[in-house]
């Protein structure tokens, strides 16, 4: 059976180690990066089954990162659970925002998950859109 690779990217240190610590006792192979110019690096060099991904982060934040991940034809269909201290609706909000002028509207991130996230609540989303997903043998 085909290892699962989860990307986690969040600039706070504990909170990266809180999140890939959750995900490696649980059996997946985690890798993190601190933010959005690394983790589309990241995503480009590993192809992960799935990413966790901060909104609020310096230098090139979470919305970004998402903008390009959902409008890049090879990059589209992982799926991204957004992690951050923001409301969802007001994340949504702002997604409505970044689509303006685009040919397709940005698609809603399959989970949206508000900090502190509980490691219980993350691994069921987790399980949850992995199940969802036809991984490669």
């Amino acid at each position: 059976m085909k290892e699962i690779n989860i990307l986690v990217v969040e600039d706070d240190l504990h909170m990266r180690i809180f999140i890939t610590t959750v995900l490696e006792t649980s059996g997946y192979n985690a890798t993190a990066s601190k933010d959005g110019q690394e983790g589309i690096r990241k995503v480009k060099e590993d192809s992960p089954d799935l990413i966790i991904l901060d909104v609020m982060m310096p230098e090139e934040g979470g919305i970004s990162m998402y903008r390009q991940l959902k409008t890049d034809n090879q990059l589209k269909d992982i799926p991204v659970v957004m992690l951050s201290g923001v409301e969802s609706k007001t994340f949504l909000h702002s997604l409505k925002m970044m689509s303006i002028g685009l040919r397709d509207p940005l698609p809603d991130p399959e989970a949206y998950v508000e900090k502190p996230p509980k490691a219980e609540e993350l691994l069921n989303i987790v399980q949850k859109l992995l199940a969802a997903k036809p991984l490669p043998e």
